[in-house]
């Protein structure tokens, strides 16, 4: 009988461990969630990025894994890719559009713009006569 009280006890106890370890510990992998956590997982990240310390495109797709949809163009300057990450899913029809998604601008692989200001450049390059 008191096996049992100590067993239920030592349960007890090891669960609040063992969660806290998972979730501190154990990685997120985006390419493992379910849309939804991974939008939430995505539009956390995004949100949280530091503009004020470079940031690799490499650096962005460990975390995130590969983006949901990308477009890249050449210019005299060198190679700009802006990519899509969902974050936001307005119908769940299987098919993610950009207005789902978040933008991320990067210039020969450095970060340079995010969301709107990302769409806005790279509009503006894709304008520009190319070389």
């Amino acid at each position: 009988m008191r096996a049992k009280y100590l067993v239920l006890l030592v349960l007890v106890l090891a669960y609040p461990a063992f969660t806290w370890l998972a979730t501190n510990y154990y990685p997120d992998d985006p390419n493992q969630m379910v849309w939804d956590d991974r939008e939430a997982f995505n539009r956390k990240y995004i949100q949280a990025i530091d503009r004020s310390a470079p940031l690799q495109q490499q650096q962005i797709s460990q975390v995130l894994g590969g983006p949901d949809i990308t477009e890249a163009l050449t210019t005299e300057q060198g190679l700009y890719q802006i990519v899509y990450y969902r974050t936001l899913r307005a119908i769940s029809d299987g098919i993610t559009t950009k207005d789902e998604c978040t933008a991320l601008l990067f210039h020969n692989s450095n970060l340079i713009a995010v969301a709107d200001d990302a769409e806005r450049q790279y509009r503006s390059l894709e304008q520009q006569p190319t070389p």
